[in-house]
C-alpha cells in the first residue's frame, strides 16, 4: 500500500514540515531537490524528475535523482507528449500513462510504477513531479488528497523561488547598468548622504567608491562655477523636492551645469540631473542624480563660437577689399592711368581667388564630415612636377621668404588622385608662409624607399607648442598665441591635410617647437612593382 492507516498521522506531519520546510526557501534548485527528495520520501520512490513548464507550453527536465546523466534523453518523449487541460485537473494522461511505463522500462527494468503529481497554481500547470518506484501500491483518495495538496504547497514554493530568481536578476541587470553606465550616479538617502556611487562617477569626480559612500553630498559635488541651474542646496532650500499635487504637471527633476572641481584639484564641466523619489506618505526617500560630463560639448561648442568669429573675419576681409577697390575704380569724378586699374583688378582678383579657396575648404570640410574621403580622380602623379608649381605659384605671395625645392631627380611617380595632392603641399606651404612672420628659408625636400615616398616641408617660423601637437590636425583647431589671433584661417587647412593623406593610404606627422620652426612628413605609399 502507498499509505498505511497508522501512518498517516505521522505522514500528515511530516508533510506540514516539508511544507513549512519549503515556503523558507527562495532558490529554484533547491526548492526543486527538496521537493523531489520529499516526493520520493512519501511515494517510496526510487527514481524522480521534476519537470517546469516554460514558454509556449513546453516542459524542460530541472531536477532529477537516481537518473543517470547518459539515461535522461529518455524523458524527452515523456515531456513533449504532456498535454494540458487545465479545466479538469491540470494534464491529460490517456498517451502520458503509456510514456511513463516506456520510460520506467529504458531506466530500470525493476521499476513497476510511475505516479504522475501535477503542481498547479490558480487553476495553472507550473511543472509536473514524476515518481518510479520497483512495486505497485494502491491509495485511497484521502491519501490522493495529500499528495495533491503537497503538490500544490510545491507549485507555491516553486512559483515562489521563481519570482524571486527573477528578481535577483532584475536587480543584477539594473546594478551592472548603472555600475557601467557612460554617465555618473549618484543616488542619495533624504539627508543627501551618497548610498550609491558608479565606477563612471569615480572617473568623473576622482573619488573613489570607498571614500565616497556615507559622505555628504557636498563634500564630493564641490562646484566652483555655475552657469545654468542651481547647485542642489539651493534648490532643496527654494522647496523643489516637495511632493506635488497630481494636477501639477511640474517634473521632480533639477539640472544644474558648470565647473566642478574635481579631487585632485582640476576642473571638469558638467551637467547634473537630481531626481527626488518620495514614498508613499509623500516622505523625501531618496535624490538621484544623473552626472554627465559635457567637457567634449563644451569645447565644441567654444570651437564653432571660434569658427564662426574666424569664418565671419575671413569672409569680411576679402568681400571688403574687393568691394573696395570696385567701388574705387567706378568713382565717375576719377580718371585711372591703365597701370592703377591693372594693380586694383589683380587686388581683386587675388582675394577672390582666396574667398574661392576659403568656400572650397568648406565646402570640403562638410563633405569629409558628412560622407569621409573618396577619392575619384586616381591617376600617376608626377610629386616634382606638383611641388615645382606649388612652389613657385606661393613665392609669388611673399617677397620675404625663399621657397627652397631639393627634390631627388629619380624620385619615382605614384598612383593618387592630383587635385587633393595639391591641396595637401599647398596648405602645407601656405602654413609655412603664414606662421613665418620673419621670413626665412621654407625647404621642401623628400626621399624615397621600395615602400613609398617622403615630402618634407621645413620653416623656420614660431613653432608650436608641446600642448598644440596632438590636437594641430583636429577641425577649426588654432593654437591660441598672439601670432595666431593675427594670422587669418578657420583651422581647416592642416585638417583637410590629414584627410586627403589618409585617403591615399598615407601618413603625415610633425616635429616642432616654440621658436624653432616645424617640419611637417608627408608619407605616401609607392603602388607594388
Amino acid at each position: 500500500m502507498l499509505m498505511l492507516p497508522d501512518y498517516r498521522v505521522r505522514q500528515r506531519d511530516y508533510l506540514l514540515e516539508i511544507a513549512r520546510a519549503l515556503t523558507s526557501r527562495l532558490d529554484v534548485s533547491e526548492v526543486l531537490r527538496l521537493i523531489l527528495g520529499a516526493s520520493l520520501a512519501m511515494l517510496g520512490g526510487e527514481v524522480g524528475l521534476i519537470a517546469l513548464r516554460e514558454a509556449e507550453d513546453r516542459f524542460r527536465a530541472r531536477a532529477s535523482v537516481g537518473v543517470p546523466p547518459e539515461k535522461l534523453h529518455v524523458f524527452k518523449p515523456l515531456l513533449e507528449s504532456i498535454a494540458l487541460d487545465e479545466q479538469h485537473g491540470g494534464i491529460q494522461y490517456h498517451q502520458l500513462d503509456l510514456k511513463m511505463r516506456l520510460v520506467a522500462r529504458a531506466l530500470d527494468m525493476r521499476l513497476r510504477q510511475a505516479i504522475t503529481l501535477p503542481m498547479l497554481m490558480g487553476g495553472q500547470v507550473l511543472g509536473v513531479i514524476f515518481v518510479f518506484r520497483s512495486y505497485v501500491g494502491e491509495y485511497s483518495a484521502n491519501d490522493q488528497s495529500i499528495l495533491q495538496s503537497f503538490a500544490d504547497q510545491a507549485a507555491i514554493a516553486v512559483h515562489n523561488a521563481q519570482l524571486y530568481e527573477r528578481l535577483s536578476a532584475e536587480q543584477q541587470r539594473l546594478s551592472a547598468i548603472l555600475e557601467h553606465s557612460a554617465d555618473g550616479v549618484l543616488i542619495m538617502d533624504a539627508s543627501q548622504r551618497i548610498i550609491g556611487f558608479n565606477k563612471a562617477l569615480e572617473r568623473i569626480t576622482g573619488w573613489s567608491q570607498a571614500q565616497a559612500l556615507g559622505q555628504l553630498h557636498d563634500s564630493i559635488i564641490f562646484w566652483e562655477r555655475v552657469e545654468l541651474g542651481q547647485p542642489l542646496g539651493a534648490a532643496l532650500a527654494s522647496g523643489w523636492a516637495q511632493r506635488r499635487g497630481a494636477e501639477e504637471d511640474e517634473p521632480d527633476t533639477c539640472y544644474v551645469e558648470g565647473d566642478l572641481r574635481r579631487r585632485d584639484g582640476s576642473r571638469i564641466s558638467l551637467g547634473i540631473t537630481y531626481t527626488a523619489l518620495f514614498d508613499d506618505d509623500g516622505r523625501l526617500q531618496n535624490i538621484i542624480a544623473n552626472v554627465r560630463d559635457i567637457t567634449h560639448f563644451r569645447r565644441a561648442q567654444e570651437a564653432k563660437s571660434a569658427f564662426i568669429s574666424a569664418i565671419s573675419h575671413e569672409l569680411k576681409t576679402p568681400v571688403a577689399l574687393i568691394k573696395g577697390y570696385a567701388s574705387t575704380l567706378r568713382r565717375e569724378d576719377a580718371h585711372w592711368d591703365e597701370a592703377t586699374v591693372q594693380r586694383a583688378l589683380a587686388v581683386i582678383e587675388d582675394e577672390a581667388d582666396r574667398l574661392a579657396g576659403l568656400i572650397d575648404n568648406l565646402l570640403a570640410a562638410s563633405k569629409l564630415q558628412a560622407e569621409g574621403m573618396r577619392l575619384t580622380q586616381i591617376g600617376e602623379v608626377d610629386l616634382i612636377a606638383l611641388i615645382a608649381q606649388a612652389a613657385e605659384r606661393l613665392q609669388t605671395q611673399s617677397d620675404k621668404h625663399r621657397l627652397i625645392v631639393q627634390l631627388p631627380p629619380d624620385l619615382p611617380t605614384i598612383q593618387g588622385d592630383a587635385v587633393r595632392l595639391r591641396q595637401v603641399f599647398d596648405n602645407l606651404l601656405s602654413n609655412a608662409i603664414k606662421y613665418s612672420p620673419d621670413g626665412g628659408e621654407i625647404r621642401i625636400s623628400g626621399s624615397y624607399d621600395a615602400h613609398g615616398v617622403t615630402i618634407s616641408v621645413s620653416d623656420q617660423g614660431v613653432g608650436i607648442a608641446p600642448e598644440d601637437l596632438p590636437h594641430i590636425f583636429e577641425r577649426f583647431y588654432r593654437a591660441d598665441n598672439a601670432l595666431s589671433r593675427r594670422t587669418q584661417g578657420a583651422g581647416l587647412g592642416l585638417y583637410l591635410a590629414n584627410a586627403f593623406v589618409k585617403a591615399h593610404n598615407g601618413t603625415i606627422s610633425v616635429e616642432s617647437a616654440p621658436h624653432k620652426g616645424s617640419t611637417f612628413h608627408v608619407w605616401l605609399p609607392r603602388p607594388p612593382v
